[in-house]
């Protein structure tokens, strides 16, 4: 299955969240399991999560503008942000029903027809997240990344409650259906976290990972001659796009046509090397103490 674009990928996972909250609320419905309820909610976190990151790939395909001159591809970490707080209400929801349970234990009925619908939904997921994950790898999309990895986590979850209703149907243990529920919304909380922590790490531009950033550094310096020399490297990564500036240092003598080319060869050949990354040089003279002094700020290590 391949679409033309990440935003045709959402509206897979958008319906494919609406079909599992059916199949899930109705086998919730069936066997009164309140495991089966938290799967159900999830699920519903799994269609605000869509829908909010529909809407992120649309406003980030926004090219830029006069009052966003690098564009509009951070707007995918809105969509991650705001799943990761629904995540947290949903887990919160989830012990709060759990709990009830636990005070007052009640026996599960339909077992067998509820335990189908949950794994003919969980199939569903696990398809959809596959599909996205691939695309993520075409679109080099967070946004798609992080929804294929959530709807996997559901997976995962439902795998869970569906054994743990197994094991209540033959121990019996009623107890076990809201302790599986209290445990996948311990699951949903981690979930919410690394996404949390994803988003942060995107909004407070976060450079390009450690092998990117020792491919661009390895690069320059295969570049480098008694003439030419780099520095004031910088990257940052925001949602699809990359952007990578630094400076350039050639002699004083040669010609700005020279320096232009040379600035021009560096910023194709960069490009090339890492996917949508956008390049920015500034040339400046070697022989200028100045130039060697404008090394723009000195970070910590850490």
């Amino acid at each position: 299955m391949v679409f033309a674009s990440p935003r045709s990928y959402m509206l897979l996972s958008v319906a494919a969240a609406v079909a599992t909250i059916v199949l899930k609320t109705l086998a919730w419905r069936l066997t009164g399991s309140v495991g089966l309820l938290s799967d159900a909610m999830e699920s519903g976190v799994n269609l605000v999560a869509a829908l909010g990151a529909f809407w992120a790939l649309t406003l980030a395909a926004k090219p830029a503008d006069r009052r966003h001159h690098y564009g509009h591809f951070k707007a995918e970490y809105f969509s991650s942000g705001l799943e990761s707080v629904v995540i947290v209400l949903a887990a919160l929801a989830i012990i709060y029903a759990a709990v009830g349970r636990l005070q007052q234990p009640q026996p599960l009925e339909q077992i067998g027809i509820g335990l189908a619908l949950s794994l003919v939904a969980t199939a569903l997921n696990a398809l959809v997240a596959w599909v996205l994950l691939r695309a993520s790898r075409r679109f080099h999309s967070i946004t798609l990344r992080a929804d294929a990895h959530h709807l996997l986590t559901d997976v995962w979850t439902s795998f869970g409650v569906v054994l743990g209703i197994g094991l209540v149907k033959v121990t019996g243990l009623t107890i076990l259906d809201p302790l599986i529920a209290i445990a996948v919304a311990l699951n949903i909380v981690v979930t919410g976290w690394k996404l949390l922590h994803e988003t942060a790490s995107g909004l407070l531009d976060r450079s390009l990972p450690e092998d990117e950033q020792g491919v661009l550094e390895a690069l320059l310096a295969s570049r480098e001659t008694e003439d030419i020399r780099f520095h004031a490297l910088r990257t940052r990564v925001a949602g699809s796009r990359r952007f990578v500036t630094f400076h350039v240092l050639v002699p004083g003598r040669w010609t700005v046509q020279a320096g232009h080319d040379l600035c021009e060869e560096l910023e194709r050949e960069i490009a090339r090397t890492l996917n949508r990354t956008h390049v920015l040089t500034h040339l400046e003279p070697i022989e200028d103490p100045q130039s060697w002094n404008d090394q723009g700020f000195q970070w910590e290590e850490g």
